[in-house]
This record gives C-alpha cells, structure tokens and sequence, in this order.
C-alpha cells in the first residue's frame, strides 16, 4: 500500500479529464483503509470510488483515497429472498450480471450502470422503473474521523430522486464499505413498463421475459443510446431529470404542449431532460472537444482532450439556455470537482 505524489487521475474518470491527485493511495482491505485515515488524520482526503460520476475540473490538491475493496456473497436466504453483500469496490455491472446468473432478481433493468457498487447508495441510481432504494436494504460505512463502522438503514439513507443521506446531512463524513441488498430468488417481479424494453423485448418475440432477458434488453438499449466511456469520455447522464408541481408545469406545458412529462406523484410531475436539451438544439452539438453525445442530448462527452472546465462551461450554456427557453432550471446529476 503505497502512496504516491502528483498522480494522473485520467484513467480512474470516466470522462479522461486529466488531473493530477497531489497524493493517491489504493487501498483493498478495511484495515488498509483505517490505516490510512489513522495514519494521515491531517490530510486532506478525496474519496475515490469507480470514477463515473464526476467531472474533474482542477487537480485534486488532497489524499485521493481510491476503494478498491472486493468480494460478494449471500448472507442469508428463504424459499423467496436472498439477502447478498457486495464489497464497495466490486463493479456495478459485473455484481448486477452476478446476481442474474444466480438467477436473483431486483438489479437487471439497472445493468450496465458505469460506476462501483459503494457509489450507488449516494445517487440512489436508477434506471427504467428501478432504483437502488427498491432492494436496498443496508450499508456499512467507515467514520472518516474515528474509523468507527456505522451501519446505515434504508430509513437512515433518506432516499430521494438521486439523492441520499451521503449528498446532504453526512457528506463527506463516512466512506461507504459494503452494500446488502434484498432479492428475489422466485416470482420474480419483472419490470418491462418502459416502452423502450417493451420494444426491445417485443423484437425478439419474447412475451414472457426471463431476468436475462430483461437484462440484455436494457444492455442493448443502452449501447444503442450510451457511448462506452473505454471508447468516449463521459460519465452517463449528466443532468437530472427536472421535477415540476403539477401549478407550475402546466402554465409552462400551454406554452408548450408538445412536452413530454410522467407524473411522479398526485402534485408533481417530472420532465426528461434529454427532450428539453435535444429541442434546444444540443444534441450531437460540439465545442471544441467537448459535446452533446448525438444519440443522447443527456450525454456529455469529451472528444479527447477537452478540459473538466470546457466540458462545465458547456453544460453551464445548457442550463442556461433551457431556461431562457422553458423557464425550466436543470440540475447536474454529475458530481462537479
């Protein structure tokens, strides 16, 4: 366990945004990690997880503590459920796939989510209907003061729309260790209420889809929209998709009646994002080395040797175009640094 000064952070973001960590540690173990905080309690820290869901738009002048800690396994079971612990640093799609292979149910319409699992209780990530909050069940964290293990409940994470516990009350307070989540062994409460997976499925002539199924519906939905970050920097959707009171969506949705909207709740409504960004005239738009992705105006990409700063100056426009536009304000989803 070594640490090391003035390092490339460019392969540890999707983006490829280069940056320097003025140190940087991996560490693969809950003992490497407390010694690490015990032993640098003065320092400065940055918690690194998978990297997907940041922009870096400076060096990091501060211990980029990187956790890498591996391992999953089923720690209890009935005839219905399984209860399984991944370790903070197992990769989100790789444990996803796992938990389909054992024919466990509840992840398959968030597969091919970029990111590690430890990161995915501080966005509550979802996708087509799903969200981490639905199989979640518990989380262990590691006090960053006192190194003392602090388990969270799904109560205790105050679970919203992309946000937790983890981005508000206890920001960073505690690094997040391990993740339980609660599935399904049979009956298996399959998903297919977004169009896309519905036309997917329907393709293929599937009727009755298996978790695999749904699985690879999702995977190739999202190919077909999503650039792989190995190929194109990005970090997945980068904003948010705007949620509206009912009063106040519908004085914006006679201005503009061809608006998509989906009700959220009897008073809210929400608004995707990528449709206000794509009619405002972004998508597939490039600045320099930074862009709207063509086949999803929700993507920021970096086209090569765009800066963190580029890439935030571009979804700055964004923002403030959409509301000039629509009078509608859209948040970034991403982390900016």
């Amino acid at each position: 366990m070594e640490i090391q000064t003035n390092f490339s952070l460019k392969n540890y973001n999707t983006f490829g945004i280069e940056a320097k960590a003025k140190q940087f540690v991996a560490v693969h173990s809950i003992a490497e990690l407390t010694t690490v905080l015990k032993q640098n309690k003065s320092e400065k820290k940055f918690i690194l997880g998978g990297g997907s869901n940041m922009l870096l738009t400076k060096d990091i002048e501060a211990l980029v503590i990187h956790i890498d800690l591996k391992g999953k396994r089923v720690i209890d079971e009935n005839e219905d459920y399984v209860w399984v612990e991944s370790q903070a640093g197992e990769n989100w799609h790789e444990f996803v796939l796992w938990t389909i292979n054992q024919n466990f149910g509840g992840l398959e319409n968030m597969s091919l989510i970029p990111g590690n699992v430890g990161t995915t209780p501080v966005q509550n990530i979802g996708a087509y209907g799903t969200e981490i909050k639905d199989t979640f069940v518990s989380c262990d964290a590691l006090t960053i003061t006192n190194q003392e293990v602090k388990t969270f409940t799904k109560e205790e994470c105050h679970f919203g729309y992309r946000e937790s516990v983890f981005k508000n009350e206890v920001k960073d307070q505690y690094i997040i260790t391990s993740v339980v989540f609660k599935l399904t062994k049979r009956n298996h409460a399959i998903n297919t209420s977004y169009g896309d997976i519905t036309n997917e499925l329907a393709k293929n002539n599937i009727t009755n889809p298996s978790l695999k199924e749904v699985s690879n519906a999702v995977i190739t939905i999202r190919q077909s929209k999503l650039p792989d970050p190995k190929e194109l920097g990005n970090s997945g959707s980068f904003f948010k998709n705007p949620i509206l009171l009912k009063t106040d969506f519908e004085k914006i949705h006679q201005q503009f009646p061809e608006m998509k909207y989906y009700d959220v709740s009897e008073t809210e409504v929400k608004v995707p994002a990528g449709w206000l960004i794509e009619q405002a005239g972004f998508k597939g738009k490039r600045f320099g080395d930074a862009g709207i992705h063509k086949n999803q105006a929700l993507v920021l990409v970096n086209y090569g040797k765009a800066t963190g700063q580029e890439i935030l100056n571009v979804s700055k426009h964004i923002q403030e175009t959409i509301f000039t536009t629509f009078g509608i304000h859209i948040e970034a989803e991403v982390n900016v640094i």
